[in-house]
């Protein structure tokens, strides 16, 4: 079986509204995540079967997701006014959806907070920022 382009995924965030409305985040590059995972718990006793343990899930997360953009200070989703920035000042939660490629368009809901906004400038270089996002509650992989 082919893989996948992942050429044309897409980070959007949510306004809060009822219907809810997404918006694409501009020029994201390089997404990864979220980095979901499940804590556990050893279980192991002397009767468990020929002395090897033994464990169950606990709790799950689903962690992060941390990509970079194009900075453009100006643009809707990126300031400190409308876009990530605003949503780190204020410690907003919001929803976001991560949208693949693959033909069916898979959708991964979450609801979660911006923890990280780094810019570069490098001399030789574009302007770009690395952004972080927490993740709080079950997302809804669909």
């Amino acid at each position: 079986m082919a893989g996948l382009s992942s050429f044309g995924t897409l980070f959007e965030m949510g306004d809060g509204g009822a219907p809810e409305n997404f918006t694409t985040i501009a020029d994201v590059h390089d997404i990864s995540g979220p980095t979901l995972s499940a804590a556990t718990e050893d279980v192991t006793s002397h009767s468990s079967p020929n002395g090897w343990s033994e464990y169950i899930t606990t709790i799950k997360d689903a962690g992060e997701v941390t990509f970079s953009i194009h900075y453009q200070p100006t643009a809707a989703t990126h300031n400190v006014t409308t876009g990530v920035l605003a949503d780190l000042k204020n410690g907003t939660l919001r929803n976001y959806k991560l949208v693949f490629t693959d033909p069916s368009h898979t959708t991964w809901s979450f609801s979660g907070y911006v923890i990280k906004f780094e810019p570069k400038a490098p001399v030789k270089g574009k302007l770009t920022a690395d952004l972080g996002f927490r993740l709080t509650g079950q997302p809804l992989l669909a």
